[in-house]
This record gives structure tokens, C-alpha cells and sequence, in this order.
């Protein structure tokens, strides 16, 4: 289980859950794609982030940009479809490292 930002709830799911909702942007209302990938920290077992295809991408596989790396403190609620994140700048996200 994990506990979310500003949240007294808890949220448990397969990690193939989470890859069928799509991730939106509260703060402009941007969809920012499905997930295709995430982040664990293997020392303590935590989800520490989530990847969604960078802008240009087809279907997740097909395009130039870079792959974009939401941190799990932005994540603000996890609902049955979607995912809500509030990023104010793409600063606060960053390109997936290869």
C-alpha cells in the first residue's frame, strides 16, 4: 500500500491497474498519456515515480521525444480511469534517463 501527498487515504493496486489509467494534469488539464512505465526504489520496495511517453509519441512506442518521468509527490489522486498530477511547470518533471 501506498499513502498519497496530502492524503489520509491509502491506495493499493497491481501495477498493471495503474498502466490501463490514463495521467492527467490538474493545474492546465493536459492529458499526459497512459503510463508505460514506473520507478521503484529497490532498497525500500516504494514506487518513487511514474513514466508517461514524452509529447509526439504514438501510442507510446513511435516518436522523437524523450520519455517523461513524473515523481510520486506530484501525484495527487488515483481514481478508477485516471490518475491526477499537478505539475505547474514541466520543470517539475523530468525526461527519462537512458
Amino acid at each position: 500500500m501506498v499513502k498519497l501527498r496530502n492524503s489520509n487515504s491509502e491506495y493499493s493496486s497491481c501495477i498493471s491497474d495503474l498502466k490501463m489509467k490514463e495521467v492527467i494534469n490538474i493545474i492546465d488539464g493536459k492529458r499526459l498519456g497512459a503510463i508505460t512505465d514506473i520507478e521503484i526504489d529497490v532498497d525500500s520496495g516504494k514506487l518513487t515515480a511514474i513514466v508517461v511517453p514524452g509529447s509526439g509519441k504514438i501510442l507510446g512506442l513511435f516518436g522523437r521525444n524523450t520519455d517523461i518521468v513524473i515523481p510520486w509527490e506530484k501525484i495527487v489522486k488515483i481514481g478508477i480511469d485516471v490518475i491526477l498530477v499537478e505539475s505547474v511547470t514541466f520543470a517539475d518533471i523530468k525526461p527519462l534517463e537512458k
